[in-house]
């Protein structure tokens, strides 16, 4: 937000001095410890024999017997057929929740990677399952094209980005495995089966959203667009101007988010829309260093929410901080190399303020929060496990640094979005069961259905799957 951790500190030693310091307090906030007990950045211990594999977050682990690499489609398929083994697929890394671990075989699609088919008639595109988000977003820029709207990480596989409904932001644009047009699949007897909505429709609804469960996903082919071009703005206002006018603004602009600063009262709300004309290009970004201010205001600061509230609006920022254009691969889309951890909830939207309003309140009480949240907007669309499906929805997201607690995210913050008639997005954290699923998805009895009649003998299944699904597991 353009301003330096060395600014924040530097306003929070004047505010320091000017006040009088409760100095037990400060002295007892100072020899606090963060860190949770249980992290570690390292990979886990393998027995002999088997692998190590972790996420991004480092936080879902697995020691399987084989972490395997099929190098094209029919690999694959023969691997699936004759393994004896329980198969995970995994793209990236990027999913909080446990939806790849397991102690069988994970599988990696990264072979299956690229652009395979273009269609200038239709500007609908083929790619490998295992392409990041990235590599196909240039390589449509290459062509002239882009995706209608992207997430804010791309590092994320496509048969990833989709199987778990990862969004972008924009109260008209849907989600991005909407933009699917057709499928291939492995099966989990081995069979290689291509889908569309008019070959299969119940396959089709329900594999855009398959959360890997219904087979290994192999290619896509998406509907694209014309390149375009956005313009950005980016604000620092005060929560609660933003509150006021949140509803207006979303509505105004292609693209509307906002991201709140816990503990300071201040947010940056980033509107996109679309552009013409010459372009400025962007500098590279001050996040990261804002991002650390923020830890560090914590961590001396922290145990006076008064001070470091004050400290925070002495030091940031106010009104436009960022007016650029350029392709809207090159704004949309960002990398995360902070890791943290994320609970985000999508509610409808007619409770989306109510519900956003008790979440910044509870967040600005908890004197060890400073990890932004995020508020984004999403279109419904008709997948059987769509969040997004029956109506507009209001994202929430929540995060803690990687290696701090974040346990509260479901003592705390999931019962409001639960009240509110939140679902979870799927890759994040979450610890609803079969029951939550099947009153908060329409569909759900349908998809698990057909998912045991691709999978019978639950190839596909892990302990994080087997108990969302209501199944028997024994590993």
């Amino acid at each position: 937000m353009g301003v330096s951790r060395r600014r924040l500190l530097q306003v929070g030693a004047g505010a320091a001095i000017a006040t009088a310091i409760p100095v037990g307090q400060h002295v007892a906030w100072g020899m606090r410890e963060f860190e949770r007990d249980d992290y570690s950045p390292d990979y886990p211990d393998a027995p002999a024999g088997e692998e190590a594999w972790m996420n991004w977050a480092g936080a879902q682990r697995a020691t399987p017997i084989d972490l395997a690499s099929p190098q094209s489609e029919q690999a694959l398929a023969e691997y699936v057929r004759s393994s004896a083994h329980r198969i995970r697929p995994r793209g990236s890394g990027h999913s909080f929740s446990g939806l790849v671990p397991s102690e069988g075989a994970i599988l990696d699609v990264s072979y299956l990677s690229g652009l395979q088919n273009y269609d200038a008639d239709t500007g609908i595109a083929t790619f490998g399952a295992g392409t990041t988000l990235f590599q196909a977003a240039s390589k449509l820029h290459e062509l002239g094209r882009a995706f209608l709207n992207l997430p804010d990480i791309v590092d994320q596989t496509l048969a990833g980005t989709f199987s778990t409904a990862t969004h972008g932001t924009g109260e008209t644009l849907t989600a991005l495995h909407d933009y699917i047009r057709g499928f291939r699949m492995v099966t989990a007897a081995g069979e290689i089966v291509g889908v569309s909505a008019a070959s299969n429709p119940d396959l089709f609804s329900a594999g855009k959203v398959s959360l890997g469960a219904l087979g290994v996903m192999t290619s896509y082919s998406v509907q694209t667009v014309p390149a375009f071009n956005l313009h950005r703005i980016v604000r620092a206002e005060p929560i609660e101007q933003v509150l006021d006018e949140l509803e207006a603004r979303a509505a105004a602009h292609r693209n509307f988010e906002v991201f709140y600063l816990p503990g300071t009262g201040m947010a940056a709300t980033l509107s996109h829309d679309v552009h013409e004309g010459d372009i400025t290009g962007v500098q590279p970004s001050e996040d990261d260093e804002i991002l650390e201010g923020l830890k560090q205001l914590r961590d001396q600061f922290g145990w006076w929410p008064w001070l470091r509230r004050r400290i925070a609006q002495s030091a940031l920022p106010s009104g436009v901080i960022e007016d650029v254009s350029d392709a809207s691969l090159e704004l949309l889309a960002t990398t995360r190399p902070i890791k943290f951890n994320e609970m985000e909830y999508h509610l409808p939207r007619d409770e989306g303020i109510a519900a956003l309003r008790q979440v910044i309140e509870k967040m600005d009480r908890r004197k060890d929060a400073f990890f932004p949240m995020e508020i984004r907007y999403i279109a419904p669309d008709d997948a059987w496990l769509s969040p997004f499906n029956g109506g507009t929805r209001m994202s929430i997201a929540i995060h803690a640094a990687v290696d701090e607690r974040f346990d509260y995210f479901f003592s705390e913050f999931q019962p409001i979005f639960l009240r509110h008639g939140g679902r979870p997005h799927w890759g994040k954290w979450h610890n609803l069961k079969h029951d939550d699923f099947a009153m908060l998805y329409p569909e759900f009895s349908r998809f698990a259905e057909l998912r045991r009649d691709l999978d019978p003998d639950g190839k596909f299944l892990n302990p994080h799957l087997a108990e969302l699904f209501g199944e028997s597991f024994d590993a």
